[in-house]
């Protein structure tokens, strides 16, 4: 069993920008306390050139940076990086906070702040970029597989999806209905799928019952 695929805090990263450096290095020793690694930036600019591992990770920006907002950042960095952001601030005030939700932010924490709430909101950021890279994974695996298919089989599949039985199909598209089975057969081999239901549910995250 791979332990990355069911717990997003091993091997996973935590950024941390923040132009005080004392600030910094606090967050990294927290973190490290409970094995997470930390990688911190004393500017935008700075943590734009970092490549991001293939791991789970998230973003603990200042609100408040020497030349820049960290508000205004966090569009910078949605354009470039999708990345869970977590605000602190010494700062904050409700409608600060209110714009950086709004904006994608998973949470916002004003200074001082316990130890324990900053670890728990960045346990759920991990969790959350965690999800959505299975996600995107499955996704992927499951385009690769119905670019495998032929064109007769993809044909099938979306016929399926539309909830058409074999001989339907098979008038539809000027085959026997043992020539459909055979296709339908196929194509559920190649797009590992073990049953009916299954075949059919992969068709719909494909958007093929739209069609």
């Amino acid at each position: 069993m791979n332990t990355n695929d069911h717990d997003p805090m091993h091997a996973s990263v935590v950024c941390v920008i923040d132009d005080d450096s004392a600030m910094r290095d606090s967050m990294k020793a927290l973190l490290g306390s409970v094995d997470i690694r930390a990688e911190t930036f004393s500017s935008i600019a700075e943590f734009m050139t970092f490549t991001m591992p293939d791991a789970p990770a998230c973003l603990i920006l200042d609100v408040r940076l020497k030349g820049q907002s960290g508000l205004a950042a966090q569009q910078q960095i949605a354009q470039n990086k999708q990345i869970p952001i977590i605000f602190v601030t010494g700062h904050g005030d409700v409608e600060m906070s209110v714009t950086a939700l709004k904006a994608g932010a998973v949470d916002f924490i004003e200074k001082p702040f316990r130890a324990q709430r900053l670890l728990d909101s960045v346990a759920g950021a991990l969790a959350m970029d965690h999800a959505r890279r299975q996600s995107e994974r499955w996704s992927r695996s499951l385009h690769n597989k119905y670019h495998s298919l032929t064109s007769r089989e993809r044909e099938v599949m979306t016929r399926v999806a539309g909830g058409l039985l074999n001989k339907q199909i098979a008038a539809e598209m000027s085959l026997s209905e043992i020539t459909v089975k055979i296709h339908r057969r196929h194509a559920m081999q190649k797009m590992d799928s073990r049953s009916f239901a299954d075949f059919v549910i992969k068709a719909a995250a494909l958007g093929l019952n739209s069609i």
